[in-house]
């Protein structure tokens, strides 16, 4: 890997961008004058989409050998998973030593792109990658701040649900909660012996973060300002993580063991197993429930629900992957092309099977699952019940500091302790004051 410098990142010119690709729409990631790039090899770093990191480079190459095929250019693949992702890439940003192209949560794109490592995608970016009308706005949206050229494009969608085990359902004479009032009610029902009713990723700073968005959210609150300013403190973000916190403390209906729970492939496992009668998920959780044995059709999946009085119906936000391509790139051309062909339609058709993910191309039909009301749920949760998490500059400093604190938080419950609403506000005023640190 080379070392570069992002002062060049000025010489990407809108020329290179033009003729990037010569492609039409996309649909076959190359032309004859494709393979005229020289065929200088791309390094590409992609998150772990599917059961493990193997999976995931098999899942891939199969495709990255496709597009050698079309361009001539080979392909370098690295995967990271999620533990990891963001620190590498925050390295790279500051030490030079970069990939070509980089898969991102959509989620950092804000604060990723106030670094200026990353080529923004002008309206000739765009054209050059098959047009701005081939994504999903609500996708297209997540891809930087509002205003300004984003610096990257949707790649994968996901949404989270509320999967619940039908036949515990069935059993216990209980129909899929549509408040959050039923979701506890019917949760403790299900905690039995060594069944619980829930399974959360606790110690997960992400995942923890993410509920942090989405409660407060269903609260009617926002985590920042019309400045920016981050509001943590607000009484809609601290019932809303205090509402999350008492699943395991008050309601008692997560395992205290969960507290070790660093991603949600843990609290799939358990799910799948048998182990608890529902997860908060993503739709990519269909990967690893299969893998252990479970079906679709033992499975269901309604909307992650609100409290009763929520005058919204905010049950995710809006999730997935996006691509980005490193500023310092010595292949933009290249790099462009790589871009197009992943969000072309026929390589979003191969990988939306294995990855789970939903699409972010206008017009296309999710193929992640077979059961149709499952896709047809994930699909509507995604279009209609989605909001975006901020779209600031601090948005990964608020992942971190308020997620390490709901860690932190989770790991007193389980040890026996208590944490209070003003456990939480004191939490989130220090959180706060790092953001404003931070800037």
């Amino acid at each position: 890997m080379k070392i570069r410098s992002f002062a060049a990142a000025a010489a990407i010119s809108t020329l290179v961008l033009t003729t990037a690709c010569s492609g039409g729409d996309g649909g076959d990631g190359g032309s004859s004058d494709a393979a005229g790039s020289g065929g200088e090899t791309l390094t590409y770093w992609a998150s772990n989409q599917g059961t493990s990191l193997d999976n995931d480079r098999e899942v891939l190459s199969p495709q990255l050998e496709k597009f050698t095929e079309e361009t001539g250019i080979p392909v370098e693949l690295e995967v990271i998973g999620w533990n990891d992702l963001q620190t590498r890439i925050q390295t790279a940003v500051t030490s030079g030593q970069a990939p070509d192209v980089v898969n991102i949560g959509n989620t950092w794109a804000a604060s990723l792109q106030s670094t200026g490592a990353f080529m923004p995608f002008d309206d000739q970016a765009f054209e050059a990658i098959g047009g701005k009308d081939k994504f999903v706005q609500a996708a297209l949206d997540t891809g930087g701040a509002p205003g300004e050229d984003p610096t990257s494009v949707p790649l994968y969608g996901l949404a989270y649900g509320l999967y619940y085990n039908k036949a515990m359902f069935e059993e216990a004479g209980l129909t899929p909660p549509t408040t959050w009032e039923e979701l506890v009610t019917d949760a403790k029902a299900l905690t039995t012996g060594d069944q619980y009713g829930l399974a959360l990723a606790g110690g997960s700073y992400t995942e923890n973060a993410h509920f942090a968005f989405i409660n407060a959210a269903q609260n009617g609150a926002d985590l920042f300002d019309s400045e920016g300013e981050a509001t943590f403190t607000s009484d809609g973000v601290v019932d809303g993580i205090k509402r999350y916190l008492d699943l395991m403390q008050t309601d008692k209906v997560v395992n205290t063991s969960n507290v070790q729970y660093e991603n949600a492939i843990r609290a799939v496992n358990d799910f799948a197993t048998g182990k608890v009668a529902m997860i908060l998920n993503q739709n990519n959780a269909n990967n690893s429930i299969a893998a252990n044995g479970m079906t679709d059709d033992q499975y269901g999946v309604v909307a992650f629900p609100a409290p009763a009085d929520s005058e919204t119906d905010v049950a995710s936000h809006v999730a997935g992957i996006n691509l980005s391509v490193f500023a310092n790139t010595d292949n933009a051309d290249g790099a462009m092309k790589f871009v197009e062909f992943m969000t072309s339609e026929d390589t979003q058709t191969a990988l939306g099977r294995p990855f789970a993910s939903l699409p972010v191309l206008t017009g296309a039909e999710p193929n992640f699952t077979d059961n149709a009301e499952e896709a047809a749920t994930f699909a509507d949760i995604y279009a209609t019940k989605s909001k975006p998490l901020p779209l600031v500059p601090a948005e990964d400093q608020f992942e971190s500091t308020v997620g390490n604190a709901m860690n932190q938080m989770f790991a007193t419950i389980a040890s026996g302790g208590t944490v209070s609403t003003d456990d939480i506000r004191n939490a989130m005023q220090t959180a706060q004051e790092q953001v404003a640190a931070a800037g």
